[in-house]
């Protein structure tokens, strides 16, 4: 009878070679991967100017500039006006400038100087206009800031032809702090919830909401002081007064404030939203302890903006409480005066003295527009003490 013969499977072979054996499947195990070997480090290019070279290569083409630039404006090309030569005056140190950047350095650095000569020669453009404006009001009302009675007397007993040593700005002074801090009294609180409205309720209504808002962000002033002076003086029969002056720059501030503010309230991050509603915080808590303190130098460089377009208005102003020379501290009765339109109506006069108040006013008009600035920063610093 035959026997029958059992084969038995093969061995497995022995670990160490990279093979494991689990039962009768060979399983081969993979090398790990070899560490990618470190590439060489570019080298790192400087972008701005470091080098004595890089130094003498901006000084020396803006020398150069201004040479070609008065060489061509004067003697080759039929021109004239400063703003004419500043113009050709910088393109002539542009094109100097990437001419001498270009021969030591590759292209992403000349681009980047080239820019950089741009951005910085726009900015000292604005900042010498911001100060030829200040310098020149403060130099042609200067003989009537130096007067002490120019801060003490109203215009009531001083004429165009009275010496400067008598009357004053005291009342355009008084009723520009009056007005617009009822201005801003009104404003403020609405632009704000206004703000909060369109970012935090959200919803169709919303939408209508900033779009209006967006639209009278263009408004005329003198639509302004149209709408209150149709209302309040020619319908409900309400007087001339500093009030309603308030009112119509009020009209001016509020899309101002209240799109500003928008804008500051969107960039407060949502985790603080979503942390403060998680902790058990209604909607109404979240927004008070939360979004305003978060954003509350935003809002007050909205307040500023606002600030700012209301206090320097004419028009509005005019039409609603009128010019006086006398002093008025009372916003319900009579008509109040302010800076803008104290220098408005001092200086179409054409008397020399007339117009010396006229470029004093607009002088205490820029300060008033700063300490308003220095104030809302300082009311908007953060308790740890920043700004």
């Amino acid at each position: 009878m035959p026997t029958e013969t059992t084969t038995p499977p093969p061995a497995a072979p022995p670990a160490g070679n990279g093979t494991v054996a689990r039962g009768t499947t060979s399983v081969r195990a993979e090398p790990p991967p070899a560490a990618a070997e470190p590439s060489a480090a570019e080298p790192r290019r400087e972008l701005r100017p470091r080098t004595l070279d890089d130094v003498l290569a901006l000084v020396g083409s803006v020398v150069g500039g201004l040479s070609l630039a008065w060489l061509l404006f004067r003697g080759l090309l039929p021109t004239d006006g400063t703003i004419g030569f500043l113009l050709l005056w910088l393109g002539c140190f542009l094109l100097l400038y990437a001419a001498v950047t270009v021969v030591r350095h590759p292209a992403p650095v000349v681009a980047d100087r080239i820019a950089a000569a741009v951005v910085h020669a726009g900015a000292a453009l604005v900042g010498a206009a911001l100060l030829t404006v200040i310098g020149y009001t403060v130099w042609r009302g200067l003989d009537a800031l130096v007067q002490p009675n120019f801060y003490t007397q109203d215009l009531s007993a001083a004429g165009p032809l009275t010496p400067l040593d008598t009357g004053g700005a005291l009342h355009a002074i008084v009723g520009t702090l009056i007005e617009i801090s009822i201005a801003i009294a009104v404003t403020l609180p609405l632009g704000v919830a206004t703000a909060v409205f369109i970012t935090e309720v959200g919803g169709r209504f919303s939408r209508l909401v900033r779009t209006i808002v967006e639209a009278m962000t263009a408004l005329p002033s003198i639509v302004a002081g149209l709408f209150i002076y149709t209302v309040l003086q020619v319908t409900l029969g309400f007087p001339r007064s500093g009030l309603a002056a308030a009112l119509a720059l009020s009209v001016m501030m509020l899309p101002i404030i209240a799109r500003a503010a928008d804008v500051v309230l969107r960039v407060v991050p949502g985790g603080l939203r979503e942390a403060s509603l998680a902790l058990g915080a209604s909607q109404w808590q979240t927004v008070w302890h939360v979004v305003l303190p978060t954003a509350r130098p935003g809002l007050a460089t909205a307040l500023i903006l606002g600030t700012a377009r209301g206090v320097g208005e004419t028009s509005p102003v005019l039409l609603t409480s009128g010019a006086s020379n006398f002093l008025n501290a009372d916003p319900l009765n009579n008509s109040m005066n302010s800076l803008p339109l104290f220098v408005y109506s001092l200086v179409r006069s054409g008397e020399p003295t007339y117009i010396a108040r006229a470029f004093g006013g607009a002088a205490l008009l820029l300060v008033l527009v700063l300490v308003l600035f220095v104030v809302a920063r300082l009311v908007a610093a953060r308790r740890d003490g920043t700004r």
